[in-house]
């Protein structure tokens, strides 16, 4: 596979020379990001206001995460076929203009299928980005630049149930799409200006099968794996009709997905990157941490609701901590990453989320707020600590022409791997819970169920921690010349 240079002035290979580019980007992330975590607290008005059943309703949002783990794998094929830039705007274009039909839905149905649309658009965002801004970095810096765009990641799903909770309390529910439409403006203009071209890579033939396949085996598992859970508590259980089917089309397009591509001179997801020991043990470890820190942000907001009684408008508030936290150690870990490499800060980031999970597991009916908020910000500079360096490890463990498809393959792994950490911890709560009813006060319940699911999360955070010990930085990747540099970029500035 072969790709077209261009010489680069080194001024504009800095810090901050890449600012305005990254502003376009963490700008399009953090609006997509926001909009699926506000859209959650909004689910009981859409059911008032349509009159429809909280089955149809949910499908707003399982319709859009569906269309998202269709489209993530062809993100780096699009890219390297028409250019990053390119297709990073179109997405973020779609996801608006997904962003205005939604606001304009008279019927459940109707904004169903507008929400579609926007999965389309907000699905390509997060893996061209991480591979733009990868590329964008200068050479030695790539933890700290990844970790600005680390931030948005973890302060939009807390800052989400905030805003809308608000905008659903106190407006009315279309402004959460609505606000979408000048936040999308602003990054399609500041991209446009901008983001540069960066090189191509030359796609000798469409994967035709390949193209098939991925959209239907991720979308597939994901939807049978939702169903068995269910983001909201009302899944249908392991051996339901509806999860069966998933698992079984999933599976099944998984197994002729890997066979095709693993034949392909140039596959639609190069899958052969996993002959990397460093690449493999990176994103086994990235599955593991997946699931204790989405797992985390998917229950405590339902404990604090389920178990406290708060308001969704409330819960959010109450987890903004958590986001701070992050959003202050997301920076730090990428600089001590570029220094030290991955194993010390992914470690000392697990031992922090595992800690805070284990102090969650003792919470009962006379835990306070201000004891909550001590693991609320362990957990918090946790996951600033080890998502963003055990990202960036994994791309630099793969071939640098091969960036756009590893962002690709890492996130729609993520997007199974994250419905299954939910489908699974739905499953122990309801399990916990009949359990518990039979010996124990009803008032105890929720609790106990809550403090055994931290428990599990805490586990699994250790377990990561013995996992990173057999993390090594990669090798450098020399170019042309023989020297070690960091990743080539094409900085053909566009205006």
């Amino acid at each position: 596979m072969s790709a077209v240079k261009v010489n680069t002035p080194p001024g504009e290979m800095s810090i901050r020379g890449i600012m305005l580019p990254l502003l376009a980007i963490i700008v399009g992330m953090f609006m997509v990001i926001l909009d699926g975590t506000a859209m959650n607290v909004a689910l009981n008005q859409f059911m008032e206001d349509f009159g429809s059943s909280f089955s149809l309703v949910q499908w707003t949002v399982t319709g859009y995460a569906l269309a998202q783990a269709a489209v993530i794998p062809l993100a780096g094929w699009l890219s390297d076929r028409f250019g990053a830039k390119r297709i990073f705007l179109m997405s973020i274009v779609l996801f608006t203009l997904g962003s205005a039909l939604c606001a304009l839905a008279g019927t459940v149905e109707q904004l169903i299928a507008y929400r579609i649309i926007q999965g389309l658009g907000g699905g390509m965002v997060a893996p061209i980005a991480m591979a733009f801004t990868y590329r964008l970095s200068p050479p030695g810096k790539q933890g700290a630049v990844m970790g600005m765009i680390g931030i948005p990641m973890l302060l939009a799903p807390a800052l989400g149930p905030v805003v809308g909770g608000w905008l659903v309390e106190y407006v009315t529910w279309h402004w959460i799409f609505l606000i979408n439409l000048p936040i999308g403006v602003i990054a399609v203009i500041v991209g446009l200006r901008t983001l540069p071209n960066l090189e191509r890579q030359t796609v000798p033939m469409l994967d035709t099968l390949g193209m098939i396949f991925a959209p239907l085996a991720f979308a597939a598992l994901a939807y049978g794996i939702s169903s068995a859970g269910g983001e909201h508590g009302g899944g249908n259980g392991w051996t339901a009709p509806e999860t069966l089917i998933g698992l079984f089309v999933g599976a099944i397009s998984l197994i002729i997905f890997i066979t095709v591509e693993l034949r392909r001179t140039s596959p639609l997801l190069e899958l052969r990157v996993f002959r990397s020991s460093d690449f493999t043990r990176g994103i086994i470890l990235q599955w593991i941490v997946q699931i204790a820190l989405f797992g985390t942000l998917f229950l405590f907001p339902v404990f604090l609701i389920q178990a406290k009684g708060y308001s969704a408008f409330e819960t959010g508030l109450i987890l903004l901590p958590q986001a701070l936290a992050a959003g202050l150690f997301m920076p730090i870990g990428g600089k001590v990453f570029d220094k030290l490499g991955a194993r010390p800060v992914v470690l000392f980031g697990l031992l922090l989320v595992s800690t805070g999970a284990f102090l969650l597991s003792g919470i009962s009916a006379s835990t306070t707020i201000a004891e909550i908020m001590i693991p609320l910000v362990l957990l918090g500079a946790g996951m600033g600590f080890s998502m963003m360096p055990l990202n960036t490890h994994i791309i630099q463990s793969a071939p640098r022409h091969l960036v756009g498809r590893v962002t690709s393959l890492t996130a729609a792994a993520q997007q199974v791997i994250s419905s299954f950490a939910i489908a699974g911890l739905s499953t122990l709560l309801a399990d916990r819970n009949k359990s518990y009813a039979l010996t124990h006060p009803a008032s105890d319940v929720a609790y106990l169920s809550f403090g055994d699911a931290f428990f599990l999360l805490a586990c699994i955070g250790v377990f990561g921690v013995l996992v990173a010990l057999v993390l090594r930085r990669p090798k450098q990747q020399p170019n042309e010349e023989g020297e070690n540099k960091g990743p080539d970029v094409t900085m053909m500035m566009g205006h």
